[in-house]
């Protein structure tokens, strides 16, 4: 049976704890999967007021992500984790069904 489940690393939910936590009106941080980018798919990122009716949520430490039923399909095992380092700050998902991936970290293959 395959893992349909994503989770959050400690760093990235206190992220997003943050981010959701300075807009007004704003509950989660929603993660979708589309069709383009370099490598054939990518992750787009957006705050969001509240769930859909089939989105799935993901809940650790205050912090709240949605995805929708589609792109969990794309998703599902993953890990959203948060990096800062010399590069930057960026939101990384460690997805096990990617088969390639490039260098701007959100476009990936299956």
């Amino acid at each position: 049976m395959t893992d349909t489940s994503v989770t959050l690393s400690d760093a990235a939910a206190k992220r997003i704890a943050a981010i959701v936590g300075a807009e007004a009106g704003k509950s989660a941080l929603r993660v979708s999967v589309e069709g383009g980018g370099c490598s054939g798919f990518s992750y787009k990122f957006d705050l969001a007021d509240g769930a859909g009716d089939d989105d799935v949520v993901v809940e650790k430490n205050n912090a709240k992500v949605l995805i929708d039923s589609l792109s969990l399909i794309y998703m599902a095992g993953s890990e959203i984790d948060f990096v800062d380092n010399l590069l930057g700050q960026s939101f990384q998902i460690k997805n096990p069904n990617a088969v390639a991936s490039c260098g701007c970290g959100t476009s990936f293959s299956i």
